[in-house]
């Protein structure tokens, strides 16, 4: 049976960014906390209490002094109006406040946001004085209702969810003004055909005046790689006074498609001109264009099958905690990238926007997921819940919509969605995603579906693929069981494509960390040879990149600890699993043979290389790759190097190399397989030694180190 599922779209890197003034608010904030819930009693609203700490944002209290502080904690901060003219719209914004926030300025309540991973913005111009004081009041206590929250499942208010609940503002602060009509954001789709792509950019304007305006919309699209255009459209809006949106089309010609090794990215730029032609607003945004499709139980981009595989990665460290800088994510995804990321879910809520961009720019596509993690039927029939996870859904759509590496929405993880109550919440959140959405694909991360007897009676015979969490060999049962549980997959969802969305092993079910790592690599080298064997299977995640924070999984006699499941630890010290993981996932194959001369030394070799086949994983195509290799004597002296360009790779490629004869007792060939960014694919070392000193050996070069994708 065929089943096609098309998803033909053009995505935006990252959110609008607007073009009048901003205003970062991240230094000089005071802080303390609030154990005993008085500081709204006390006004701290309008005066801050004595006893405050400095900090600057993004921050949360959950490191040092206030570790394991689980309640409510107050930021205050003090800046001056700005220089904004009279008819300024001036805007608050927070990048994410974790959990639940109530913000005053000057005295008045300005709103309250629930949810700790997404933007959210209030309007402030009418409340501006000379001198203005802020004050920020957050609470980061799960409960029944809270997402996430307490599963219930665990055991009554046992526990909590398995990732440490970082209070604070976490993503920092910032101020805009602009002129009275501005972009809100855009919302682009394209179709592909004959090597063009037909773009529809659907702008979102909002006009704070309380007159009609006679605008132009004007769009210009440029490449990225040289800044050449690309295209341009203009249209009439006649905006009324509120929100409306009005739609652009245009045209790329030889158009460049987004791709795992060769993400191209355009760039377009939006103007709204008024009546005397003076510029309102303007935003200036990248986007990639790609087709995705599920055909046949198979995942295609591009038009051409692939089978991925990665890692996820919580945001957390022993330095920062969730309050992540710039320079954390770039060293942890640039060590994903050389572990062969090519999918990553990435984990169980909506991601930092750099996050993103990098996975934008780096080729590597992503499920993101609101945090309903673990939810019995009870809470997930829960009309506040049902609310809540309804208005995230819409949060994390809207702001990620155009990012080219998202190709599927995911509803929950690990949740009762195999009850009555389940399905009704996870219809209510398909269809609300598809109309949010109408192009990406919908599903939810399912851990029961090898245990489920009747699919009917489970949410993922609903969904656009299965997301399947499999841990046989841990949590689930024996590794001797996962057999019959492909056995039970492939024959109850027959139309389902399936991506192992969390595999690996715990280590709590070692006697020690050391135990575990070897258990987690020969689960790797097991479970990713059987995967490979099911074609219906099209990626495969590891949980997890490092060893994470967390109440929950720990070894017995800890309440709160670093969860071993990583292939790091969390100082990001690199474990023997690091090494079997970027072995296993390399995309190709290298051979190699040594040439010898009358003295039987070498004087060259003679490589083949070629891409992992479709019934392997991971499996796709390579285009753009070079093969860096370099000969080293016995004093570790080059005796030669090269580092040749690749056809595109199908069938094995050759690749020759020699020197002159040289007297030496040892040779060493380092081979690298570079993507065309440079990231590291492959790699290996093989030694030549005299057979009277240990003849011919072969291994992984154990520096791990790859350069980073090009920013």
């Amino acid at each position: 049976m065929m089943k096609t599922i098309r998803l033909a779209l053009l995505f935006l890197l990252a959110g609008t960014a607007f073009a009048a003034q901003r205003s970062d608010l991240n230094q000089g904030w005071k802080f303390c906390v609030d154990p005993a819930k008085a500081g709204e009693k006390q006004s701290w609203f309008q005066r801050m209490p004595a006893g405050v700490e400095e900090v600057d944002l993004p921050h949360t209290w959950n490191l040092g002094a206030h570790e394991g502080f689980l309640g409510t904690a107050w930021y205050f901060k003090a800046f001056p109006r700005g220089t904004w003219t009279a008819d300024s719209h001036v805007e608050l914004h927070f990048g994410a406040t974790f959990y639940k926030a109530r913000v005053w300025l000057n005295g008045n309540l300005l709103g309250e946001h629930e949810g700790g991973f997404s933007e959210y913005y209030f309007d402030i111009g009418q409340l501006l004085r000379d001198e203005n004081f802020l004050a920020v009041e957050i609470n980061n206590e799960p409960q029944i209702d809270t997402i996430p929250g307490i599963p219930l499942k665990s055991g009554p208010h046992a526990t909590i969810y398995d990732w440490w609940p970082y209070g604070g503002i976490v993503r920092g602060a910032w101020l805009t003004a602009s002129r009275p009509v501005l972009v809100r954001r855009q919302q682009i789709d394209s179709r592909v055909a004959g090597g063009e792509a037909q773009v529809t950019t659907r702008i979102f304007v909002e006009n704070f005046s309380s007159k009609n305006q006679s605008l132009k919309v004007r769009v210009k699209a440029f490449s990225v790689e040289d800044n050449a255009p690309v295209a341009s459209a203009e249209v009439q809006l006649s905006a009324h006074p509120g929100a409306q949106s009005v739609e652009v089309p245009f045209t790329i010609t030889s158009v460049k498609l987004w791709g795992i090794d060769n993400p191209y990215l355009y760039r377009s730029d939006v103007s709204i001109v008024d009546s005397q032609g003076r510029v309102l607003d303007d935003s200036s945004d990248r986007f990639g264009v790609r087709t995705v499709e599920i055909r046949d139980r198979h995942l295609f981009l591009n038009g051409e099958r692939v089978r991925l595989s990665g890692l996820t990665r919580h945001e957390d460290s022993p330095w920062e905690g969730m309050a992540e800088t710039r320079g954390t994510m770039i060293h942890d995804l640039d060590d994903m990238k050389a572990l062969q990321t090519t999918l990553t879910r990435p984990v169980h809520y909506p991601q930092h926007p750099f996050v993103y961009d990098y996975a934008d720019r780096n080729g590597i596509l992503m499920i993101p997921e609101i945090p309903m993690w673990q939810f019995d039927e009870s809470e997930m029939t829960n009309p506040k819940v049902v609310a809540l996870a309804k208005r995230m859904l819409k949060e994390m759509v809207e702001k990620n919509y155009n990012h080219p590496s998202i190709f599927a929405w995911s509803m929950d993880n690990e949740s009762a969605t195999d009850t009555p109550g389940g399905i009704e919440y996870f219809k209510t959140m398909y269809s609300l995603a598809k109309q949010l959405d109408p192009h990406r694909f919908v599903s939810a991360a399912d851990d029961r579906i090898a245990f489920v007897d009747n699919p009917a009676t489970n949410a993922s015979s609903l969904a656009d693929f299965v997301m399947w969490n499999e841990y046989f060999g841990s949590w689930d049962a024996s590794e001797s069981l996962l057999p019959a549980a492909f056995e039970k997959i492939e024959k109850g969802y027959p139309d389902k494509m399936v991506i192992v969305t969390e595999f690996g092993f715990p280590g709590l079910f070692a006697e020690s960390e050391r135990t575990a790592d070897r258990m987690r690599v020969d689960i790797i080298k097991r479970q990713i040879a059987a995967f490979s064997k099911r074609d219906w299977i099209a990626g495969a995640i590891l949980w997890s990149y490092q060893d994470y924070h967390s109440f929950h999984n720990l070894r017995s006699g800890q309440t709160d600890s670093y969860v071993d499941h990583g292939v790091v630890d969390k100082d990001r010290q690199r474990k023997p699993s690091y090494y079997v993981w970027r072995q296993e996932n390399s995309p190709a194959h290298v051979s190699v043979e040594w040439t010898y001369d009358a003295k039987g030394v070498p004087t060259g070799f003679k490589a083949a290389i070629a891409r992992r086949a479709e019934h392997e994983l991971p499996s796709y195509p390579l285009v753009g790759y070079r093969l860096e290799w370099r000969v080293l004597d016995q004093q570790d002296k080059t005796v030669a190097h090269s580092s040749p360009a690749l056809a595109a790779m199908g069938t094995a490629q050759v690749v020759t190399g020699s020197w002159e004869p040289k007297e030496a007792k040892r040779f060493r060939l380092e081979l690298r397989l570079l993507r065309p960014r440079g990231a590291v694919a492959l790699l290996q070392d093989l030694t030549w030694r005299d057979p009277d000193t240990g003849g011919f050996q072969e291994r992984d070069l154990p520096d791990g180190s790859a350069p980073p994708e090009k920013q």
